[in-house]
């Protein structure tokens, strides 16, 4: 298993990221996670050129900036939104495809509020996600809904409900994931549900039960590690905390929280 670091806001200053990518590297990281964003600030050659010289894969891009900022959403009653959020989206895919990343979709499926009726909403995201990974095998690209908790995001809350819409949709370019804070809230066991999915996902976040720095909460970060790795999974794991600290700080205590962990598993 390979650990990657996840900034949640857009960095538009290709040389900024450059400087935060290379700190990432020293400290033992293998790869980041970037927050897609319209227009995109640099091209993808430039971003790939800037990850070879540092060192560091882009392994994967969240796509939820586009829900807040620009209104768009796969469970949306209105067909123009739903089509914009569908050619959105494989724009990030074709852009995530040129650095080898896949694309993460998590809020981009709205919320009760854009869909009251889950069944219809279900058939939606359904199709548009359709859409985007038949688009995507096209382009060697990939992307993987995350089940995110019932606070923040209004379908498919568990591993077994995005297991079941992959399903539904039948395409190799899409995939699901696990993120431990979601778990954490929706999901009976963290263990179990990482035992019954864990060999199946492709992609991880590590995030502490209170979105904090790593030992901060309550989640066993050992018993998690331990789990998955026993899945057979060897993909990456983004470390993901949004609370308290600077992201340089949430950096360096995550890979002295982490790093030891992988080493006593041989990951």
């Amino acid at each position: 298993m390979k650990l990657s670091y996840l900034f949640y806001d857009p960095i538009v200053d290709l040389s900024e990221l450059a400087r935060r990518m290379a700190v990432l590297a020293e400290l033992g990281y293998q790869g980041v996670e970037l927050t897609a964003c319209h227009p995109p600030p640099f091209s993808a050659a430039d971003l790939l050129r800037v990850s070879r010289e540092v060192q560091l894969p882009v392994v994967s891009f969240l796509s939820g900036w586009s829900y807040g900022h620009e209104k768009m959403c796969l469970a949306s009653a209105e067909v123009s939104v739903r089509q914009r959020t569908v050619e959105r989206l494989t724009g990030y895919v074709e852009f995530a495809a040129e650095l080898g990343a896949l694309v993460v979709v998590g809020l981009l499926q709205g919320l009760r509020t854009d869909e009251p009726d889950e069944a219809q909403a279900v058939a939606r995201i359904a199709d548009g996600l359709g859409q985007v990974a038949r688009r995507a095998e096209a382009c060697g690209g990939q992307l993987v809904l995350e089940p995110v908790n019932h606070l923040q995001v209004g379908f498919h809350h568990t591993a077994a409900e995005a297991a079941a819409l992959v399903e539904r949709v039948g395409s190799p370019a899409l995939g699901y994931m696990l993120d431990t804070i979601h778990v954490h809230i929706e999901e009976r066991s963290m263990a179990e549900t990482i035992r019954q999915h864990g060999g199946r996902i492709r992609h991880f976040h590590l995030c502490e039960s209170n979105g904090g720095p790593f030992g901060s909460g309550a989640l066993d970060f050992p018993l998690v590690l331990k789990t998955l790795h026993a899945t057979g999974y060897r993909r990456y794991l983004s470390v993901k905390i949004y609370r308290q600290l600077d992201w340089e700080t949430a950096a360096r205590t995550a890979a002295a929280h982490v790093l030891p962990l992988l080493a006593s598993l041989g990951s």
